[in-house]
């Protein structure tokens, strides 16, 4: 029960409102506020404990405990590049369906112009504005975030990393 009601308070406080402009960036707390703060931390503390060893026959298990600090900082953030990579590839996909979808035509000409910030920003919007949405981008420029605050109706993604 307790377990049921935690996932249930940690479901409402970070996916429950209607996602837009305001609220869309996600955080994932496990990863964000748990093992990324420890990793760090235990880094940290490893780099004090070498500069304390230093001249002391110590010195090489402080070398040891920053060696295995190092590679538990870098397994979080290394594991974040591969989901948000992976996640990339996803939404150009999808970008490119939806595009054919709309207008019967390939994506490959428009994508070419764009920047894969701007890509992924337009994917949140609703289809009805997603093409004009595109030619406004390129001829304008715009950055990813104008883009979004150009969205009228905000396409919801609870599900990406």
């Amino acid at each position: 029960m307790i377990i049921g009601g935690f996932s249930s308070k940690f479901h409402q406080l970070f996916y429950s409102n209607m996602q837009n402009f305001k609220n869309h960036a996600r955080y994932y707390p496990l990863h964000h506020f748990i093992v990324t703060p420890l990793t760090l931390i235990y880094f940290i503390w490893s780099i004090v404990n070498v500069t304390s060893a230093w001249g002391t026959d110590s010195l090489n298990s402080g070398f040891y405990n920053l060696l295995g600090a190092s590679i538990l900082l870098i397994l979080p953030i290394l594991a974040r590049i591969y989901a948000l990579k992976n996640q990339d590839r996803i939404i150009r996909m999808e970008m490119r369906q939806r595009y054919f979808e709309l207008t019967g035509e390939s994506f490959s000409g428009k994508e070419k112009k764009l920047r894969l910030s701007q890509i992924i920003a337009l994917r949140f919007a609703s289809d009805p504005e997603l093409v004009v949405l595109i030619d406004k981008a390129i001829s304008g420029g715009m950055r990813s975030k104008e883009i979004k605050q150009e969205i009228q109706n905000w396409q919801e993604d609870k599900k990406r990393v």
